[in-house]
């Protein structure tokens, strides 16, 4: 007895299977975790290195360079990229997606040790960790006060913030903006140290001997001890201004003779603003893999906390957070799912006419659904954007089985069957079918699963999570549906007006589709000649699959759609060589242009990160469904007014998807070489004279300049050592009055701060100062440095690059609306094939990187994909020639799917060609029923002719049923608003176009090439009966 049969016959059994289903589904989706997108973070290592005092240039070649070469080597390794600014390395190791995050730091730390001793001795020690160098925070706190200053908010940012955050789950670091450390500044008068005869030196060495603390040991006795403690330390400005300097003809010079002292912060190189006040902001950075979503949720819970340990006056709070806009995304597709669920009601109603008849396929959308959650926990999925689309569209797959069960019973009921002969007979009829339907739909996702890198992930989970609830709606529509019709199906004598109308209806559709159909198979007569209306068919076929390569061809291209994720980022980039104040009065413009949108009510601003010249502003929007215009609309808006402010480079970027860096543009085009970075400046400006004439390609960035200015000082060592001055006492001179030197420490609260030795600002605010520093020579006389050195201004890079180990420059860039990735990065194909000569070469990063590997493996996915379905219908209806059949119908659901695309101005992504795959399944399926009848109905005696004209007129009811279910249940996609809608759009498009115009087509189509390609004999098993014991020939 086959599972349907005994599902009939025991409908207790039938119930407590789908019951199971539902309660393994439920348990299981309590413990799946909630993501934006599956696991698909490339684990990231990076290695940092600090060499005070060193220029771009040396630390490229004794620090970046050795490091690089030893770290090559790692095992599973994807790209290394470097940075080399002045006085730090930052080295990006990006592994595959197959590695282990643990293990690759691990091999990134023991490599980084094998070469420590060939480093410079004056470097700090190289710091590893699991994050990238210039990754962007997932969620900014922002500390206010009215009455305390930024020094004061960044002492409690270090000391209570900072140290609570860094215990939330999957945090690498926390990283204080604005930052104002507390320091005891020395602020030194050349002219009055010049004067006393006294050098920088002489300062130093009195405030190491005088600002001391050491351990003065214990006072013992027979019977007791003391400890003893020396009150040696200085922490107090005026204590420091009683210090001893130097005895002149027994008169002591004091420090408050020769310098200002004052508590205060260590730099003002970093600025931040929040609405318009200063502020301190704690960027809180995640590990390479950690989930942004629980990360972000362990910080706000932790708020009320940090609150409750601030001193009152301090306000604190979320300044930006990225997973806003994964939470609204995934409540909005949890809303989609409710939406598609409805409308597939109602396709299901409006068909079946009777309450009764549309509960049975409709009880499969929760079975199916609730079972799909726990084969996503078998395989350790999580719910996520990707996982939570496939449910919706399985909302219009997973009754489609349920449907044509339905039907064919319903049919057999109405011919006045009793309903449970009327069900047995009927789920035999079309039990195959399902069978066959089922895994055409799995062996469509098959390939998915095996798709290699991130884009293979994100299918995989896509096409499992799907696959999942096909899989479970076939077990349902094989035990509970007909079970549930043999109770709840009966033969209605007398339909209501409702139903008699709709009825009518159908039955008149089915009559004129069978008229259609017959006169499409039949030839009509030329004279003599007998012509097949069939070859008019095989021309729109053809027609169709010329259309669908055309269409392909020229279709716009790229990763994936931008998407409104509820901020604007505007990147400054002031000139080399700008000051904090400089960018600073550039920011405050940028936040004025836009305020001038009510769409914004957050603004965030951050200056000097990476450097005093470069900030960033962050333009928070109102809530999705608060807001006429999207992100990207307004970004479209004020980008020319952005544009065109003089003296700096600024550009808006909405943050792209598929988590790439926040930061990130689409456009990234990477050139290589082994030569200088001189030529490879020149070789910089002639693309960008090229990329200057396509208008395409907007807001160029790039990475290579040689631009900042620099005074480099040349010692004339003969005068020097005749003068008794050694190199070292002019080296130290010059950093202690113009870079500021940290001699010693004091105490405040408990904590260490540095005590900073530096000329006051008059002293160092042009090159003169250099030049009116005294150092003590022989005989201890004063020597002015302008008789030592020589001072010349020269440009020198603001940093270096490598890209897979060899010098490098990135063309960074936004797109215009019309222009697509795939046309940019073919334009900068053919221009580099111009412009580059030997020893050049092109390679592709971030988001443009993805797209080219993605692009390759999906176009191999959908041969792989067709392969899968031909072998897997082949093995199912014992023929090579019906799977044919029923395959021609792709490329009809191709060309809809295109041109629905192309009125809709979506482009070829990730998203698009999901629904493209997907669709592969989706309409064969009218295929598998209508060539699987007309074999049965050939079995039966009737010709290829009239069996396949009977099967698909009897099968029109279940197939426009289905799509009908499909298409509304993909409307809610396409129709998408809300945060992440424009990703969900593309699926939809995709399915309402092809599957409209494909299903249309199908049904003339797929009759018309079984009557032209039917074999003589019905394809199936060889089911003869032979005798064992017959004698054999002799």
């Amino acid at each position: 007895m086959q599972l349907p049969e005994l599902s009939i016959r025991r409908p207790v059994f039938a119930t407590v299977l789908s019951l199971l289903i539902v309660l393994i589904g439920v348990v299981s989706f309590n413990r799946l975790v909630v993501r934006e997108y599956p696991k698909i973070d490339n684990p990231t290592v990076t290695v940092e290195t600090r060499y005070v005092g060193a220029s771009s240039a040396v630390v490229e070649s004794q620090v970046t360079k050795t490091l690089e070469d030893s770290l090559a080597g790692v095992e599973g390794l994807d790209v290394i990229t470097s940075i080399s600014r002045q006085e730090q390395s930052q080295i990006t190791v990006k592994f595959l997606l197959s590695r282990d995050p643990d293990a690759a730091a691990s091999d990134v730390r023991d490599k980084v040790s094998r070469v420590r001793q060939r480093l410079p001795v004056g470097i700090d020690e190289p710091v590893i960790s699991k994050v990238e160098a210039d990754a962007f925070p997932v969620i900014w706190l922002s500390l206010s006060s009215e009455t305390m200053n930024t020094l004061e908010l960044s002492d409690l940012a270090n000391r209570i913030a900072k140290p609570m955050m860094q215990t939330a789950p999957g945090v690498a670091n926390v990283r204080i903006f604005g930052e104002r450390k507390y320091a005891m500044r020395i602020w030194l008068d050349t002219d009055r140290l010049a004067s006393y005869r006294l050098t920088t030196q002489d300062v130093e060495e009195a405030l190491r001997r005088s600002n001391v603390e050491v351990p003065a040991g214990r006072v013992e006795s027979l019977t007791r001890e003391f400890n003893v403690t020396t009150a040696t330390d200085l922490r107090k400005p005026e204590e420091f201004q009683d210090i001893v300097v130097r005895n002149i003809n027994g008169m002591p010079v004091r420090l408050g003779d020769v310098a200002r002292i004052e508590q205060g912060p260590l730099a003002e190189r970093y600025s931040v603003r929040y609405n318009g006040s200063e502020a301190v902001a704690l960027g809180v950075l995640r590990n390479s893999t950690a989930n942004p979503l629980d990360l972000s949720k362990a910080i706000t819970a932790m708020l009320p906390r940090i609150r409750d340990n601030m001193p009152k006056g301090v306000d604190i709070e979320v300044a930006n957070d990225s997973s806003v806009f994964i939470e609204e995304s995934i409540k909005a597709v949890y809303a989609t799912i409710l939406e598609a669920a409805a409308l597939v009601s109602l396709v299901i109603f409006f068909f079946l006419r009777t309450l009764r008849a549309s509960i049975i396929p409709l009880i499969t959308i929760p079975v199916s659904l609730t079972g799909s959650f726990a084969l996503m926990a078998l395989f350790g999925f999580s719910i996520n954007s990707l996982t939570l689309l496939a449910l919706v569209l399985a909302i219009g797959l997973v009754v489609d089985d349920a449907i044509v069960v339905l039907e064919n019973i319903y049919r057999y009921i109405e011919e006045g069957m009793e309903p449970f002969a009327a069900a047995i007979k009927g789920v035999r009829e079309i039990g195959f079918a399902v069978v066959a339907m089922t895994l055409t739909l799995v062996a469509v996702f098959a390939p998915l699963a095996f798709t290699p890198g991130r884009t293979g992930r994100l299918f995989a989970e896509f096409a499992l999570a799907l696959a999942g609830a096909v899989m479970v709606s076939g077990v349902v529509a094989l035990t509970l549906s007909p079970m549930m019709c043999s109770l709840m199906l009966k033969h209605n004598p007398k339909p209501g007006m409702f139903d008699r109308v709709v009825g009518r209806f159908l039955e008149s559709m089915s009559r004129t589709y069978g008229a259609m159909l017959y006169w499409t198979l039949t030839a009509f007569r030329l004279g003599p000649i007998h012509i097949s209306r069939r070859w008019l068919v095989v021309a729109i076929m053809l027609l169709a699959a010329w259309g669908s390569v055309q269409l392909f061809k020229t279709a716009k291209t790229e990763l994936s759609p931008m998407e409104d994720r509820g901020v604007i980022l505007i990147i400054i980039n002031g000139p080399d060589g700008a000051t904090l104040d400089y960018t600073s009065k550039y920011v405050n413009m940028l936040e004025k242009i836009g305020r001038k949108y009510n769409e914004f009510d957050k603004f965030f601003a951050v200056v000097g990160n990476p450097t005093v010249a470069q900030g960033a502003v962050f333009l928070g929007a109102k809530p999705w469904g608060e807001r006429p215009k999207s992100t990207l609309v307004l970004a479209r808006e004020m980008m020319p007014a952005v544009a065109s402010l003089p003296g700096v480079m600024a550009f808006p970027i909405t943050p792209p998807s598929l988590g790439q860096a926040f930061r990130e543009q689409p456009f990234n085009f990477v050139v290589l070489t082994g030569d200088s970075y001189e030529n490879l400046a020149k070789v910089t400006k002639e693309l960008q004279d090229e990329i200057a004439k396509n208008p395409g390609i907007v807001s160029v960035n790039v990475d290579l300049r040689l631009n900042k200015p620099e005074l480099s000082m040349e010692v004339d060592r003969d005068r020097a050592a005749d003068l008794g001055v050694p190199v070292d006492t002019i080296a130290r001179a010059v950093e202690t009055v113009i870079g500021g030197r940290t001699v010693t420490q004091f105490k405040r609260n408990g904590e260490q701060y540095d005590v900073v030795v530096q000329a006051d600002a008059k002293g160092r605010d042009s090159p003169d100062g250099i030049e009116k520093i005294f150092v003590r020579g022989k005989g201890d006389v004063m020597v002015p440095l302008s008789a030592l050195v020589h001072l010349k201004e020269v440009v020198v890079p603001r940093e270096l690059n490598h890209f897979a180990q060899r010098r490098s420059v990135s063309f960074t860039a936004n797109l215009a609306p019309t222009y697509s990735l795939g046309e940019a990065l073919k334009f900068m194909n053919e221009v580099s094939a111009r412009v580059l000569k030997t020893g050049y070469s092109t390679d592709l990063n971030g988001s443009s990187r993805e797209f080219a590997q993605s692009s390759g493996s999906l176009t191999s996915v959908f041969v792989l994909a067709l392969v899968f379905i031909f072998l897997v219908l082949a093995a199912q209806f014992e023929s090579f020639v019906d799977p044919l059949v029923i395959l021609l119908s792709v490329p009809l659901s191709m060309v809809g799917a295109l041109l629905a695309l192309k009125f809709t101005e979506s482009t070829l992504n990730v998203y698009s060609q999901i629904g493209l795959i997907t669709l592969v399944g989706l309409i064969t399926k009218h295929g598998i029923l209508i060539v699987e009848f007309a074999n049965q109905l050939r079995a039966d005696g009737l010709t290829a002719l009239d069996a396949v004209h009977r099967a698909a007129t009897l099968r029109l009811r279940p197939i426009l049923m289905t799509t009908g279910a499909m298409v509304l249940g993909a409307i809610p996609l396409a129709l998408a608003t809300g945060a992440g809608s424009e990703s969900r759009r593309q699926i939809g498009w995709v399915i309402v176009g092809g599957m409209s115009l494909g299903t249309l087509l199908t049904i003339f189509v797929v009759p018309t090439m079984y009557s032209l390609f039917a074999r003589k004999g019905t394809p199936g098993p060889n089911m003869t009966v032979f005798d064992e014991t017959a004698p054999s020939h002799k």
